[in-house]
């Protein structure tokens, strides 16, 4: 147990959150979709797929394609977009110091709760930065039963933790992972950055999200303060 009252945790979804990444993967999967003749632009395959799992749209893939979503299609996925990953990938505008200051504020009770594998998380908090906050508290949906919106990746993080999930603050950009914080249990409050917000705000709310904030650096004081209010 911790000083903050509020809470006695904090999840952080990755992509979007920790890292800004959403645009780098979904140019490589715009590229390929439409290279396997699904002619969409990257607004609408952003607004397709953010926050899910590619792998769980099997079904939409393929129906705009009219070829069958191999293991082989995902390997090169996989690779093409690690390679653009390795190369553009940066930490969120302010969340490495924010980091710091939560973990230590909850005495290292943060975890990072994915929809994405486990390679990519590792590979984009190292390059961030951020790995050594995170080290043995990295949990992805490809290791689930469910992925997002379903709370499993959320729940196996608190449990973890040794937190009750309703206890646990959730930071999120995308509605599936709103969906999958609040479906926990937790209070979601998610990360909507002017001019590069992902998901409309009004969509973010009605899918549960409590408060909204611009900048990763004004999270701390934002937490600090909710605890003191709880108190």
């Amino acid at each position: 147990m911790n000083s903050n009252a509020g809470f006695d945790a904090v999840l952080f979804d990755c992509d979007g959150v920790l890292v800004d990444s959403e645009l780098i993967t979904n140019r490589v999967l715009c590229t390929m979709l439409n290279e396997s003749g699904w002619v969409l632009s990257s607004e609408d395959c952003l607004q397709l797929f953010i926050g899910k799992m590619v792998r769980s749209q099997k079904a939409l893939i393929e129906a705009h394609t009219g070829k069958p979503l191999t293991d082989a299609w995902m390997e090169d996925f996989y690779e093409r977009r690690n390679v653009a990953l390795e190369q553009d990938v940066k930490a969120i505008e302010g969340v490495v110091d924010a980091i710091h200051t939560l973990h230590a504020q909850f005495n290292g009770q943060i975890a990072c709760a994915s929809g994405a594998d486990r390679k990519k998380i590792v590979m984009q908090l190292r390059i961030a930065g951020l790995l050594p906050y995170f080290e043995g508290r990295i949990f992805s949906g490809h290791e689930m039963p469910r992925t997002k919106p379903y709370p499993d990746v959320y729940l196996a993080a608190a449990a973890a933790l040794g937190a009750d999930p309703r206890r646990c603050l959730v930071i999120e950009d995308s509605v599936t992972g709103t969906q999958a914080g609040v479906a926990a249990g937790a209070t979601v409050w998610a990360y909507h950055p002017p001019g590069h917000a992902v998901c409309p705000q009004a969509e973010l709310a009605a899918a549960g999200a409590s408060q909204f904030f611009e900048h990763m650096g004004d999270l701390p004081l934002r937490v600090a303060t909710a605890s003191v209010l709880a108190a």
